[in-house]
């Protein structure tokens, strides 16, 4: 049997994508433990550390190539800032889904943007991907726009898609070809 593909670090200027560890627990329940970070999110905000410890364990037993799936990163101290991931790949198709999120207290200093273009290439170099996905809840607009930064067209409108808590929510879904990237980034 074949060693597990181990995940790259991605450096950037102010972040890093690197694998969780079980050290990240803290940092992610309060991710998705807050209310704000969960509002567009696929899943109610956890209310319990132990949802965090499970929700880890489970991801760091994903490996590539199927999931890469990062800590995004303080690239100074290294402190867990959100999550990014590229799920979903479809090796025949050449093709995989994006998926991030951020603590609020981070968002409007460009960290998003730049852990997502360390992803996309990735994505589009080393993995040769042809094509990216991505599904966000047309009420997030600072979401949407950092996808149309990138040259992601709407394609679509999913109805009811998630289903968080008692509230039904839809989806836009966005695309990405490899021959579109960098053109708008």
């Amino acid at each position: 049997m074949d060693a597990p593909t181990p995940l790259p670090v991605l450096e950037g200027q102010a972040v890093r994508l690197r694998p969780l560890r079980e050290a990240d627990a803290d940092a992610l329940f309060a991710l998705y433990g807050d209310p704000a970070v969960c509002r567009y999110w696929s899943f109610a905000p956890w209310t319990e550390p132990a949802q965090a410890r499970a929700w880890l364990a489970e991801r760091m037993g994903w490996r590539p190539p199927a999931t890469y799936g990062w800590a995004l990163a303080d690239r100074d101290d290294d402190r867990l800032l959100g999550t990014v991931s590229l799920f979903s790949l479809s090796a025949p198709n050449r093709r995989a889904e994006l998926g991030y999120s951020l603590l609020p207290a981070c968002q409007g200093r460009g960290l998003a943007r730049e852990a997502v273009r360390l992803a996309l290439d990735f994505g589009f170099g080393p993995l040769a991907l042809e094509r990216v996905e991505a599904d966000v809840d047309p009420r997030n607009e600072p979401s949407w726009r950092l996808l149309e930064h990138f040259g992601f067209r709407r394609e679509g409108l999913l109805r009811n898609r998630w289903r968080v808590g008692d509230t039904f929510a839809d989806s836009w879904i966005y695309g990405l070809l490899g021959s579109e990237y960098g053109r708008a980034a």
